[in-house]
């Protein structure tokens, strides 16, 4: 029996606060008071100092000497060093999924590729959270992969990218409510690339989607810049 010890108070925090970030509850530019924040959620400063820590390695928010912490702006520059990155470990993932396993296991896949267009399917008629639904059940494919490669290296390295991932998945979705029905045919095709054994063609469906994303969130913040 593996001995897993609960997450500590201050990643609690973290999580909270970082969710207030991925869906712009605090917008960039946002002081986090450390005080306020304390006092709101009735934890120690200590707590909360090692939260901004957290959000800081995260790189959802930065820490300057007297001004304390600041929501990170998202910047073409920034968004466009976390896509280079984030699209070649999700071939990475996809590349040993199709080297290690095929039958059932990919077959597994699928499923939970059928998930994602479920909650495509119920969230198209209802509302303001949709986005959220959406990112998480995209997020319950990575899991399922992360099981089959068994690379805790690559797992940890994916999911320290998570928090700065959703956030720019939360701005396309939010500003193209198009991009809802296009995430489960991203899935669809990915799961028919794994299921099919082809590396090749699997890496191309990542890429695609990856740089379809990319190409959005960019254009929303040319947008912003130029209002």
């Amino acid at each position: 029996m593996t001995f897993q010890a609960p997450e500590s108070l201050s990643e609690q925090i973290a999580q909270h606060l970082g969710q207030r970030i991925v869906t712009r509850d605090l917008m960039p530019g946002a002081r986090i008071q450390e005080l306020k924040v304390a006092s709101d959620l009735n934890v120690s400063r200590g707590s909360v100092r090692e939260a901004l820590l957290i959000l800081e390695r995260r790189h959802l928010i930065q820490i300057f000497p007297r001004r304390g912490a600041v929501v990170s702006s998202l910047t073409v520059a920034s968004v466009n060093n976390l896509y280079d990155i984030y699209i070649d470990l999700l071939c990475m993932l996809g590349r040993k999924i199709v080297e290690r396993w095929a039958g059932d296991e990919l077959r597994g896949v699928m499923g939970r590729v059928r998930e994602v267009e479920t909650v495509v399917q119920a969230v198209n008629s209802t509302g303001p959270d949709s986005a959220e639904k959406v990112i998480e059940a995209g997020f319950g494919v990575m899991r399922y992969a992360y099981e089959l490669v068994d690379n805790p290296f690559l797992e940890e390295t994916l999911e320290n990218f998570r928090p700065a991932i959703s956030r720019t998945y939360f701005v396309a979705l939010e500003n193209f409510r198009d991009g809802i029905g296009q995430t489960a045919v991203f899935f669809r095709r990915l799961g028919d690339a794994a299921l099919s054994g082809d590396a090749e063609r699997l890496q191309s469906a990542i890429q695609a989607f990856g740089e379809h994303q990319r190409q959005q969130v960019l254009s929303i913040l040319m947008e912003e810049e130029s209002a």
